[in-house]
């Protein structure tokens, strides 16, 4: 199993959707209809050649030479070139190349029309500068990304998501009253992010989480019906099974994971397998024929929504995720990994049993006059 890291810019990039949303977007255009580039593209002829020639090393997974091209694209094409530039910026936070997407969003920058733009592109490199001193442990670096979200918000002070971004920053440089005024405010004015909403909750109640490598947030309807969220299961250990009814490894794997859920069944502890099948009827089938009777969730191959979010690149790939939304990875076939999960769970158990005592000693609260 490969897998390269950068959780917590898979985390912010699972709400900023929402934040970009308002972006001129790539739409899809008939070319049986016209030849002419897709809004974004380039339209020089020079540029144009460059451009395809960086889908090229994307394809064959060359990325920093893609980046380099969809760059050249850009100025070859007078510095209009957005698609150019947004595939330039994504590769470059994908391969951790944050010093690149910094600059890159410099140069993208200038082609920021509306204040609303021009608050995304600085929300891109703080997002980046922020990865960058997760990576570095630089604390400049946060103060870089605090300074570009004060700008964004100067220039989009209704955006609540950059409050949530502030807080995590202001979190990494142990201002921790001011992370959670950030965390406070984005609750107050959230309307669109129920998936963060209790995330941020939770960084509100226990900042020192925010400075965590904590498991991306995420939200499913399991095979079962059951709606399940990452944060909805704060308080259990949670192990996160990637498969597919194709892979023989992963078949081989199944008695084991079959086992793990037996084991520690009746305990705070939950077994999440996504399945990273295409065909449902198939994938359907499988389940039922081999009694997988824990949580069930397909998504669609290694372009899945969860998978892009856990960096999937290979399978099985399992992820160990504590009581806290603490992650950890671990391949399946680790022999040690049942010893983890009973030190995890336990740790689960006692946790719990300290928070009840805690609220059975808590002083009562005064009656409303």
């Amino acid at each position: 199993m490969s897998r390269n890291p950068g959780f917590a810019l898979r985390t912010l990039f699972a709400f900023a959707a929402l934040f970009f949303a308002f972006l001129p977007g790539v739409r899809a255009l008939d070319a049986a209809k016209s030849d002419a580039p897709k809004p974004g593209e380039p339209t020089d002829p020079k540029a144009k050649k460059t451009f395809a020639e960086a889908i090229e090393w994307e394809k064959h997974r060359d990325r920093q030479s893609a980046i380099d091209d969809f760059r050249k694209a850009n100025k070859q094409d007078g510095g209009h070139c957005t698609e150019c530039m947004r595939r330039a910026y994504t590769i470059a936070t994908e391969i951790g190349a944050y010093k690149d997407a910094v600059e890159i969003v410099r140069e993208w920058l200038p082609q920021a029309q509306t204040d609303q733009e021009k608050a995304a592109m600085h929300y891109k490199a703080a997002v980046a500068w922020q990865q960058l001193g997760i990576a570095e442990k630089k604390p400049k670096c946060f103060s870089d990304s605090c300074d570009e979200l004060r700008t964004a918000l100067q220039l989009s002070p209704a955006s609540a998501t950059l409050h949530y971004s502030m807080g995590i920053s202001l979190a990494w440089l142990h201002q921790d009253d001011a992370a959670r005024s950030e965390f406070d405010t984005f609750l107050k004015q959230d309307r669109d992010n129920p998936v963060i909403h209790r995330r941020a909750e939770r960084y509100l109640e226990r900042v020192e989480l925010a400075r965590a490598t904590m498991a991306p947030p995420f939200s499913i309807t399991a095979l079962d019906g059951q709606r399940v969220s990452m944060d909805s299961l704060a308080g259990k250990v949670v192990l996160i099974d990637f498969w597919a009814t194709w892979c023989g490894p992963c078949r081989e794997a199944l008695p084991h994971i079959r086992r793990i859920a037996a084991k520690f069944e009746g305990q705070p502890f939950v077994v999440l397998s996504v399945s990273l099948d295409n065909n449902e009827g198939k994938w359907k089938d499988f389940v039922q024929k081999n009694g997988m009777t824990w949580l069930q969730y397909r998504d669609s191959g290694f372009d899945g929504r969860i998978a892009k979010l856990f960096n999937v690149n290979a399978i099985p790939a399992t992820f160990t995720i504590d009581a806290d939304g603490v992650l950890e990875d671990q391949h399946v076939g680790d022999a040690d990994i049942e010893g983890k999960l009973k030190k995890l769970v336990a740790r689960a158990v006692d946790l719990a049993s300290r928070e009840r005592q805690a609220s059975a000693t808590a002083p009562a609260a005064a009656p409303a006059k």
